[in-house]
C-alpha cells in the first residue's frame, strides 16, 4: 500500500516574510550562540517552535550515525525516562520515512492511521490527530527530525510547513557543531582514561589495585553497565574474574568460564574481539538469567596480549543495545594490551623475587649446614637431611630452622 501524499494546505497566507525569518534567526541565535551542550541546544529549540508554531507536542530526533537510527533526545512534554531511549530506524515510522526521504509530512487528522506512523504505548501524543515532520538536514545530509502534533484536526498551511523547514534549517550547523563539540570531549576524556591506565601501569601500585583502576576508568569512559578483566588460569584452560567495578555480587562471584565453551575463550584462542548485540538472547552465552537479572544487553569481549600472547579479556557490557564502533574497539584494545604488559610485569616481578628469596635461603642453608658439619663432625649429605627432618618434624621452613642453627651458634660462641 503506498503511502498517502502529503496533506499540506497552500493557505490563503504567502510564505514566511523576510522580517519573519529574521526574527526566526535570531531566536535561534540568541538562544545557542553561547551554548554548545546538545543537550539545553535542544530543549531551547523545542521552546522556539512551541513558542512560534502554539503546537501541543514537539519532538527532536537526532541520528545516531554508529546505529543509524533516530533517537528521541527531546520534547514538549517531559518524557526523562524515554529520552535517549525511543529509537526508529531510517525507515521506521513517518520519522524515519521523513529523514530517509529528506522531505516533510503533513497529516491534518487520524495522523495515527497512517500506514507509515509508529506508535509507542509509551507517548500519549501518539493518539493526537494532526502531525508535521520535518528533516533537519545539514550540507545536504539528514541528521535528524522534528516533530510537531496537534491534538485536534488541524490544517497545515504551507507557511506553517515553510516555518519549521527554516527552524530545522537553521538549527542544523547548530546541532551539528554541538555534536562536534560532545565529541571532541569524549575523545579528551578517553585520552585522559587511557593517561590514567598509562600511569597506572608505570607506577608500584599492587596489581589488584591497577585493574580495579582499569575497570573503573574504562566503565566510565564506555558508559558500561559492568567492566571486568578476566585472566587465564596456569593450565590455560579456565579465566577468572580478577577485577570488576560492578556491585553485584553475584556476578562477582560467577564461576570460573571454560576457554573451550565460551565467547570470551574465543576471543581468547582467537586473539580477536568478540561483539554481542544482546547477551540475553546469545546461546552461546552461559549466564543468559543473570544477565536479565543484572539488565545487560550488548557484549564486546577484548583480549589481553602479549608478546603475541593473550592471556585474559576485558569484558565489557551496556544496559541498552549498542553498536560498539571501530573506534571503541580500539581503544579498548589499546587498554588490554596495557593491562595484558601490567599482569606480565608484576609476574615477571613475582618470579624475580623468588628467585632472589631461594638464593638467600639457599646461602642461609649452606651456612646452617656448614655449623653442624663443623660442631657434630657430619657429612655435608647428614647435616642437610637433619635441617629437612627438623623442618618436617616442626611444621617450619628449613629457612626457619638453618637461622636457627645460626643464632644458636652465634650464642655459643
Amino acid at each position: 500500500m503506498n503511502p498517502p501524499k502529503a496533506t499540506v494546505s497552500a493557505g490563503k497566507r504567502p510564505k514566511i516574510s523576510q522580517a519573519q525569518e529574521l526574527r526566526i534567526l535570531r531566536s535561534i541565535a540568541d538562544a545557542t550562540s553561547s551554548e554548545l551542550d546538545i543537550d539545553l541546544i535542544l530543549k531551547e529549540v523545542v521552546k522556539i517552535v512551541n513558542e512560534m508554531m502554539r503546537v501541543d507536542a514537539v519532538f527532536i530526533y537526532l541520528l545516531d550515525e554508529q546505529t543509524k537510527s533516530l533517537v528521541l533526545l527531546a520534547s514538549k512534554t517531559p518524557h526523562k525516562k524515554e529520552l535517549g531511549k525511543i529509537a526508529l530506524k531510517l525507515g521506521e515510522g513517518i520519522t524515519g520515512w521523513v529523514a530517509q526521504k529528506g522531505k516533510p509530512v503533513a497529516i491534518k487528522n487520524n495522523a495515527y492511521q497512517d500506514p507509515r506512523f509508529k506508535h509507542f504505548d509509551i507517548l500519549p501524543e501518539d493518539r493526537y490527530e494532526a502531525f508535521l515532520s520535518v528533516p533537519i538536514i545539514y550540507k545536504g545530509k539528514t541528521i535528524g527530525v522534528i516533530n510537531v502534533q496537534y491534538r485536534r484536526t488541524h490544517e497545515f498551511a504551507k507557511e506553517t510547513v515553510d516555518l519549521l523547514n527554516t527552524i530545522a534549517k537553521q538549527v542544523g550547523g547548530v546541532i551539528e557543531n554541538a555534536q562536534l563539540y560532545r565529541q571532541t570531549k569524549q575523545k579528551a576524556a578517553q585520552f585522559d582514561s587511557l593517561v590514567k591506565v598509562s600511569h597506572s601501569i608505570t607506577s608500584e601500585h599492587y596489581l589488584d589495585e591497577i585493574l580495579n583502576l582499569i575497570v573503573v576508568v574504562t566503565a566510565e569512559m564506555l558508559n558500561s553497565k559492568i567492566c571486568s578483566i578476566m585472566l587465564l588460569d596456569p593450565k590455560g584452560e579456565e579465566l577468572t574474574i580478577r577485577a570488576t567495578q560492578s556491585l553485584s555480587q553475584e556476578y562477582k562471584q560467577k564461576p570460573n568460564i571454560k576457554v573451550n565453551s565460551s565467547l570470551s575463550g574465543e576471543a581468547i584462542k582467537a586473539r580477536k574481539p568478540v561483539l554481542v548485540a544482546d547477551v540475553q538472547k546469545e546461546e552461546k552465552y552461559f549466564y543468559r538469567d543473570l544477565a536479565v537479572k543484572e539488565n545487560l544487553t550488548s557484549m564486546l569481549v577484548i583480549p589481553m596480549i602479549v608478546k603475541n600472547r593473550a592471556i585474559g579479556v576485558i569484558n565489557v557490557y551496556t544496559n541498552k543495545p549498542h553498536d560498539f564502533s571501530d573506534e571503541e574497539v580500539a581503544i579498548l584494545q589499546m587498554i588490554a594490551n596495557q593491562a595484558a604488559v601490567a599482569v606480565e610485569n608484576t609476574k615477571l616481578m613475582e618470579e624475580a623475587l623468588k628467585s632472589r628469596e631461594a638464593l638467600e635461603t639457599r646461602k642461609i642453608i649452606e651456612r646452617a649446614k656448614g655449623v653442624l658439619m663443623k660442631m657434630n663432625s657430619l657429612t655435608e649429605d647428614t647435616a642437610y637431611r637433619l635441617i629437612n627432618k627438623k623442618s618436617m618434624d616442626s611444621g617450619k621452613s628449613m629457612k626457619e630452622i638453618a637461622e636457627s642453627i645460626l643464632l644458636m651458634a652465634e650464642f655459643q660462641k
